[in-house]
């Protein structure tokens, strides 16, 4: 059978058979570690046989992973990356020095594992890390980044004891399984804070930082805070958005904690060139992505919580445009009561409901939106949108893609965009 077939058909298994949060929202998630034990325990505990670091955080977890990876590699490290949700492909997830797991593996390691698979019925999120770790130790990898998917506590990348562990920052996000304070969220987080690890906090928040500080000394672990680090007068930090100022602190803290504990010297030269191709090296994409430098300017940014979106505004009011046009999709299990005020008013509003179960009927969001003054029209799908947006754009407009992870997802890599 072709490899193409067989990978599609071994995903359609997948995604038809297990709990999927993308599609199933809450009911898909696990709330212990019982499954994801099972299966390390009967594939050899992968996850024992290599080096990783840990991080989690409401926002920037995906930009600190994807950098560090670039970081460790260009250093000569065999590094593995784990991340979710991924985009346009399925083993955007498992990523070894910047190249996706082989499309053989994913279809071999389902069929030998088909059985165990039925046995513990697992989340689709669970396999999938299962997998990914499995991958790395066939890989022999000698580190691998490891971003946690949700929460932390009870997490299933959560049975790993990392060299380091690194929280970016605590904002209001899946409140319905985290909890609805700052204050639950971060014990959420913390919950990734392991017995002697080192740990660092990227925005130190000072109504809850004590929920780390008595996390890490009940483990007997160094507590760093980002800002206790001096950071570089100047690095060529090749991803864009004002958000990323704070990241970068974040990365450049986790990697003098790693040589302050583990004695190695990054070399500066070699992190300045990693930290200049985290994209090419890491193949991240989605963070203030511009997919089209002008006429019409055309940038994607998943963010879609309270905090992500706070940037994107702010993003947006430093951008130069005649008009903006602002195309949106959004997921129905997300409370949106403390969105609206970030999205711009001035913007025509192309609204549109991602291709996934979980998705925003557009005749909803398009209601509530145009109750909070967002003037727009609504389309049968995204691709409706952007064909419309691209339509309407003068030269010196600028179309912005966001809301939702899985608008970015669906519009990245349109052929409307070639």
């Amino acid at each position: 059978m072709n490899i193409d077939v067989a990978f599609q058909q071994t995903l359609d298994y997948l995604f038809s058979r297990l709990p999927f949060f993308t599609r199933d929202g809450k009911k898909a998630i696990k709330n212990s570690l019982d499954n994801i034990l099972i299966l390390s325990e009967k594939l050899g505990n992968p996850h024992e046989k290599f080096k990783t670091i840990h991080v989690a955080g409401t926002n920037g977890k995906g930009s600190v992973s994807h950098s560090l990876a670039a970081v460790f590699q260009t250093h000569g490290f065999k590094t593995g990356l784990y991340t979710s949700p991924h985009l346009t492909d399925f083993r955007e997830r498992m990523r070894v020095d910047g190249v996706m797991a082989d499309k053989s593996f994913v279809v071999d390691f389902v069929q030998s594992n088909k059985a165990l698979i039925e046995e513990v019925e697992p989340s689709f999120f669970e396999i999938t890390q299962a997998m990914a770790f499995k991958w790395f130790e066939l890989q022999k990898v000698d580190i691998a980044i490891i971003e946690v998917g949700l929460g932390g506590r009870l997490d299933s990348t959560n049975i790993i004891t990392p060299q380091l562990s690194v929280i970016t920052n605590i904002s209001f996000d899946h409140q319905d399984m985290l909890g609805d304070t700052l204050t639950k969220i971060a014990v959420e987080k913390a919950g990734i804070i392991k017995q002697s690890v080192p740990v660092v906090i990227g925005r130190y928040q000072e109504d809850i930082h004590s929920v780390f500080e008595e996390k890490a000394k009940i483990c007997g672990s160094q507590l760093y805070k980002a800002t206790d680090f001096e950071q570089p007068s100047s690095i060529d930090f090749q991803l864009k958005g004002i958000y990323q100022t704070e990241n970068i602190k974040t990365i450049v803290a986790a990697l003098k904690v790693y040589e302050k504990h583990y004695g190695y010297a990054f070399e500066d030269k070699l992190t300045a060139k990693a930290l200049s191709n985290v994209k090419e090296l890491t193949g991240l994409r989605g963070r203030w992505d511009i997919l089209k430098d002008s006429n019409p300017k055309i940038i994607a940014d998943t963010g879609h919580n309270e905090d992500g979106l706070a940037h994107v505004a702010k993003q947006l009011s430093s951008e130069k445009f005649e008009k903006l046009h602002f195309i949106m999709g959004m997921v129905n299990d997300k409370t949106r009561t403390n969105l609206w005020a970030f999205f711009p008013k001035q913007a025509v509003y192309y609204f549109c409901k991602p291709n996934i179960p979980r998705g925003l009927d557009v005749l909803i969001l398009q209601n509530e939106a145009n109750q909070q003054g967002l003037i727009g029209s609504s389309y049968d799908s995204c691709h409706e949108a952007l064909k419309k947006a691209l339509e309407n754009a003068s030269p010196n407009d600028l179309i912005f893609i966001g809301g939702s992870t899985f608008v970015v997802a669906e519009l990245i890599e349109s052929p409307l965009l070639n």
